[in-house]
Formats: C-alpha cells, structure tokens, sequence
C-alpha cells in the first residue's frame, strides 16, 4: 500500500493507465443555461454517462487490479448503497473475480437489479450503508477481500483520475464535487493540488448525512452520531474516511451543505434544460453552485455529476415536488352538491381555462364532508403561477368552497 499523501498523484496516474479501454473519459459539457443562472462559465463533468451509471467504476477496477493471484481467487465482499455495487460487479466481471456486494434492504430496486445483472451475488442486509458495510466485513472474515468504497488509497487514485480529466480541458477556479465517504473529492483534490493549484475544490454534502462539515470541525474523520436521512442514498454514508480525510487535508478546506429540496430542484434543472439524469448525490454539486451563487460569479466553475442512477419512484415525487414549486402542477380541493352534472359543470370550468387534468378523485363518503355532498380533488397541469391564479378566482366566483393542497 502506498504512502498516503507523497505517492497519490503517481498513483492516480497509474490508475490513469490501468483504466485505459475499460472507462470512458467523459469531457466536460458547457452549459449555457447554468452560465446565465449562475452568472459564471460553467462546465459539467458528467460522470453520470460513465460505464455503470457513475464515477465508481474508476476505483473500484483499479482496486481489483492492485490485488495479488491469490487475493483474486479468494474473491471480493463490498457494502454499496447502489452504485459502487454496480460498478465492482461488473468490474470484477471484467477481471475474472468473484465478487458479493452488500446492500442496505432500503437500496433502490433498480439499483439491486442493475447490480445482480453484472453477474455477481447481491446480498441485503441492514437498513444503511453503515450497517450493510459491517456486514460486508463480517463476510470478509471468511476469506474474501474486503473493498472499502472510499476509506483504501487505491480506490481514491482511481476516482482521482476524474480529476486528471478536468485539469487536461481547463484550469478551474472552482470545483464542486458531492461527498459522501470522501473518495472522489479526496482523489480530485490530490490531482488538481498539482495540475491546476489555484482551484478551490469545495464539497457538497447533503444535510441529512453531514459529514464533511463535521470532520473539517473537527480537524479529523468524523461521523455525524445519528441515522442518516437524505435522497442523496450516494451521500448518506454518516462518516468520510480515514485516508481520504488524510488526503484532502488542506486541499479541501470548506463544504456546503444542501437539503433535499435543493437537491430535488437539481435534479430537476439538470433533466429538463440540459437533458441529464442525474440521481441526487450526482446533483448535488448544482445544487450546491446554486446556494454559492453571489460567490461564483465570473468564475469558471465545474460541476462533477457524479452519478445517473436514480430510483424512477424517487425520480417522479421530485419532478411533483419541482412542478408544484414552479406552478406547473396545482392541487386544490373542491367542495360540491353531490347530484348529477356538478362534476362535470366543474372539470368544463377548469378545462375552459386552458388547464388539464392529470388526476381526479371524487370521494362523498369523508367525515368532513355533509351528506349530500362530496369533495373532489384535483391534480391540474398549468402554465404557471398567473394561470394558478386564473383558477383560483374563477372558483371563487362560481361560489364554489376549495382548498389548495
């Protein structure tokens, strides 16, 4: 094992070579939009596009590569929230290694199935990362290699190469990478402290699982003491490791902290003006560029997505939640004399408003509700806050009783 801090760049740039035909560089998107909203030249390293869905795939093929004849016949045990999972199954595919991945019972199904069809043995256990990682260990114990995802100096110089990537098209003066354990950020920083010096490199965590914040109080690896709970499942590790809270010492110097709905808004802005799919950890950064916006102003500034492999139930309650804020979606209940016509009297008012109906549900038998009444609640596609607003006084004035929910 390599010293931690002297030898990084020379490992990641050993990593660099073992990678080569088994990643795909992913060069860096310009972005036009996020130019004008952040009042910056914007770059998106989107290693959502990456082989398996996210930049795991570079660690994890560079750990495989560093074990002996004798450690790969005994096979690899990993823990994986989802997407690392992916990624050493179908590295250890690649390499002829057996392999059996660990994942929380709360991993999202697609990212367990994505994972079994790599052709390696998925095993659930716990309800987070943290516990499905000790039962990773306690798997070890009977022979196999334990992967860490992100605490293992080899893992680090494979994500590093990300960074490589970056300082090979620009020369950054600030760049935003999602944490969780610390890999990828680790990795990055000890790539661009020599290729581009001058770049601040920040973390982004969410705040369900803040951890980088708590370790650079700390001026130490620190845990955050309680359950994790966030969107971002690739964030929500509750602790940065060891060796890569070693390796950013110093180079990564601050961490912004965003909330679900930030993230959710990420998500959203990314999929509908720049048509990528990024899962929450990968929008992180965004989100993260968004709440620094004054800061970033007239810099250049990359964005690392790290990673597309989001839940589609997850996926739709964002785009609700993201609708609703921008008045693309309106929910109201309507209350209505329960006789022949009133409904359809109400839903020709609504569609003469140039709104649609997405959802309707009629319901007369509610406590709340007088006999010989009902409630109907509406689900309306709109243009915006103003048709919102149109909606909502011609209700009042057909004297209709409603509540917007």
């Amino acid at each position: 094992m390599p010293s931690i801090r002297s030898s990084m760049l020379e490992q990641i740039e050993q990593a660099r070579e073992r990678l080569a035909g088994i990643i795909k560089p992913t060069p860096l998107m310009r972005s036009a939009t996020l130019d004008r909203i952040l009042a910056a030249q914007v770059l998106i390293k989107p290693e959502n596009l990456q082989k398996t869905g996210s930049f795991k795939i570079r660690g994890a093929y560079n750990r495989l590569m560093t074990l002996t004849g004798e450690q790969k016949s005994r096979g690899v045990v990993a823990a994986s929230a989802g997407n690392r999972g992916q990624a050493l199954a179908y590295a250890a595919t690649r390499a002829g290694v057996t392999a059996t991945i660990v994942m929380p019972a709360t991993a999202a199904i697609a990212k367990i199935d994505a994972t079994r069809s790599y052709g390696q043995s998925v095993k659930l256990e716990g309800v987070d990362y943290q516990e499905a990682r000790a039962a990773a260990k306690m798997c070890a114990e009977r022979g196999a290699s334990f992967v860490d995802a992100y605490d293992d100096a080899y893992v680090i110089a494979g994500q590093g190469t990300v960074g490589l990537e970056i300082a090979d098209e620009v020369t950054p003066d600030v760049v935003l990478v999602p944490v969780g354990g610390g890999g990828l950020i680790s990795g990055i920083a000890a790539a661009l402290a020599t290729y581009a010096p001058a770049a601040e490199v920040i973390g982004v965590e969410a705040g369900g699982s803040p951890q980088l914040s708590a370790s650079l109080a700390a001026d130490a690896p620190a845990s955050i003491g309680r359950p994790v709970d966030t969107i971002a499942d690739g964030l929500a590790t509750g602790r940065v490791g060891a060796i890569p809270f070693e390796v950013m010492r110093g180079r990564v110097k601050r961490a912004v902290t965003v909330d679900d709905f930030e993230i959710g808004e990420a998500v959203l802005l990314l999929l509908e003006r720049l048509k990528l799919l990024a899962e929450g950890a990968g929008a992180a950064s965004l989100a993260g560029a968004l709440k620094l916006k004054d800061e970033l102003k007239g810099k250049t500034v990359v964005l690392v997505v790290s990673g597309g492999n989001i839940d589609i139930n997850l996926l739709d309650r964002i785009i609700g939640h993201g609708l609703v804020k921008v008045g693309r979606l309106f929910r109201v209940a309507v209350d209505l004399r329960d006789r022949p016509g009133e409904l359809g009297k109400l839903v020709s008012m609504i569609a003469a408003t140039g709104a649609n109906v997405r959802a309707i549900d009629h319901d007369r038998t509610r406590r709340d509700i007088a006999i010989g009444g009902a409630r109907v609640m509406l689900e309306l596609e709109t243009r915006g806050p103003t048709h919102i607003e149109e909606i909502r006084e011609q209700l009042k004035s057909r004297g209709y009783v409603f509540e917007v929910g």
